[in-house]
């Protein structure tokens, strides 16, 4: 672990020093599709370029904190970008330095579709397709003003990137395909025959503006559905193609995961899709992607896409993944084989926070970054509490519960290793209904933690800087201190715990200083004593951020 090295975000990419990072792209490509020794491999290749990676770091200290700017069920009232522009200066002004923007582009559900169930990439709500111009989210000119107003005030913008999958088409095509059993893809359920299905793709209400090009089934490797076979269940694999090899193993093979699944080796497909990146950037405006569903496509042709668009916009393009598994050695073996180029969310790092949330007191908090990014690769990790995904009745549903969710966001705003994420319905709260799995319809509220998580994002502007000392040593109660920096000389100690109250003696380095919980759980403040150690406390199921007595505490009334 390369604690010392800070978490890969926008502000040091990693991308201009290519030689180490093809060497390690090259003893992954040795590998194969090896997960077990891919934890090994990367941990070795990181310390046998410590030092080169640690030149990687900005010259100015700058804690980001990216915020995914949507959830799920954001109202389908096209105001949203309209609200992004409205809030983009109390934004920064909170501490936010990047948002991840939900996908814009037209969906099978027009005006209602999130963005996941992608039919058009070029169409921001700019033309009348899927029975509507605008999109769940407004308007293309609406987007760009949205984004305009987010950089124009120094924040980072990430467009979410769908290559995955096309859905909606316009019209069906004939076509020889094999039928695979959907729980395993290796087991052909019958022998080749001619199928029809809804492949093509020529985007009447946009034309060629933008791009010429038409989608037909020659560019996807496989569909689920067959008009002559309507009540069939099968991934039809297209006829002289074969699913990628260079993704999860879930299900034998986890390329196909819905629609028309894109034939991301053909050339025609690889050009459109570079094509479009250069659009993008040229005419909206980004600062990185935040990649959906990587783990059903093959990561090799992200360094090629990334490649072409930083040659073509002459900058360094952040970029995230999201390759959900709570195996380490498969997300190691991703960044791994991407050579390094891609971060990924810490997914083990958020199902530890809800079966820490769910116990209950119960939970052994030494072990809450037992495989996780965070602890073991934390040059890869863009950390999380919740997300669109994981949220009440969603496909990946694993709540962390409102009562764990301050103890969560200290621990990735505070800590010294990730890039951190915290989720809209997080920080505004959220309320909704759906049915779930079961088939029944709840209402969902979901609590806000604006107040508490501007609290930490104050501390980590001011405070969470320099050496960090940990106190990860109790059942209940954890900790850990920062010591300051040069540029952010003042000390933080965080004390938290999911049982009963908690204290403990930690070192800041500061004697005979007093330090105050900006939490407000604790209204007395903790004198150090004369070698920079005190006995810091915190309330049973809740957190305290203990900051050094300095000025910028008059902005919080505090000290």
């Amino acid at each position: 672990m390369l604690a010392s090295i800070a978490p890969r975000c926008p502000h040091h990419s990693l991308a201009i020093m290519p030689n180490p990072f093809q060497q390690l792209k090259q003893q992954f490509a040795n590998l194969g599709k090896d997960t077990a020794e891919a934890p090994d491999t990367l941990q070795d290749w990181m310390q046998s370029h410590a030092s080169d990676l640690a030149s990687t770091k900005a010259p100015a200290e700058v804690n980001g904190t990216m915020m995914q700017w949507f959830h799920w069920y954001i109202p389908a009232d096209g105001q949203h970008w309209q609200r992004l522009a409205q809030a983009a200066p109390e934004l920064v002004e909170a501490g936010f330095t990047a948002l991840w923007l939900p996908p814009a582009y037209k969906g099978i559900g027009g005006g209602f579709d999130v963005g996941y169930g992608i039919y058009d990439l070029f169409d921001l709500g700019e033309f009348e397709q899927q029975g509507t111009i605008r999109t769940k989210y407004g308007t293309k000119d609406e987007y760009v003003a949205a984004v305009k107003a987010c950089r124009d005030r120094g924040m980072q913008v990430y467009a979410d990137v769908v290559f995955n999958h096309k859905m909606a088409a316009d019209y069906e095509e004939e076509f020889d395909a094999v039928p695979c059993d959907p729980n395993n893809r290796h087991r052909p359920l019958g022998d080749r025959r001619r199928i029809k299905s809804w492949t093509g793709f020529e985007f009447p209400g946009r034309g060629k503006r933008h791009s010429d090009f038409k989608w037909h089934w020659w560019h996807f490797d496989a569909v689920d559905y067959n008009s002559y076979e309507p009540n069939f269940q099968a991934v039809w694999r297209v006829a002289e193609k074969q699913f990628d090899t260079k993704v999860d193993w879930e299900r034998g093979n986890f390329d196909y995961l819905m629609g028309c699944d894109l034939d991301i080796d053909h050339p025609e497909v690889r050009g459109e899709l570079k094509h479009w990146g250069r659009w993008l950037l040229d005419n909206i405006g980004a600062d990185g992607f935040r990649l959906d569903a990587i783990k059903h496509i093959n990561g090799d042709f992200f360094n090629d896409w990334l490649d072409h668009l930083e040659a073509h916009s002459g900058r360094d393009l952040f970029c995230v993944g999201e390759y959900w598994s709570y195996n380490f050695a498969t997300l190691s073996w991703y960044i791994g084989n991407a050579g390094g180029r891609l971060n990924l969310f810490d997914a083990p790092l958020h199902h530890n926070f809800h079966k820490a949330s769910k116990a209950g007191g119960h939970y052994d908090l030494r072990r809450l970054f037992d495989g996780t990014l965070m602890k073991e690769l934390p040059l890869f990790a863009v950390t999380l509490v919740e997300n669109h995904d994981t949220q009440p009745l969603q496909s990946l549903e694993a709540v962390v519960e409102p009562w764990f969710k301050p103890l969560a966001y200290a621990i990735i705003l505070l800590r010294e290793q990730g890039y951190p994420c915290v989720f809209y319905a997080d920080y505004y709260g959220a309320h909704y209904r759906d049915r779930g799995r079961d088939g029944n319809e709840y209402e969902i509220w979901l609590d806000s933690h604006r107040w508490i998580i501007d609290r930490l994002l104050f501390a980590r502007q001011h405070f969470a800087y320099g050496p960090q000392y940990d106190y990860i040593d109790h059942f209940n109660t954890i900790g850990w201190t920062r010591l300051g920096s040069a540029q952010h000389p003042y000390a933080l100690a965080v004390l938290l715990s999911d049982g009963p109250a908690g204290h403990k003696w930690m070192e800041v380095g500061k004697p005979n200083t007093d330090f105050y919980d900006i939490t407000g759980h604790i209204p007395e403040p903790i004198h150090t004593n004369a070698y920079g150690w005190a006995e810091f406390r915190c309330r049973g199921g809740s957190v305290s951020v203990w900051v050094e007595q300095n000025p910028k505490l008059a902005k919080l009334n505090l000290g």
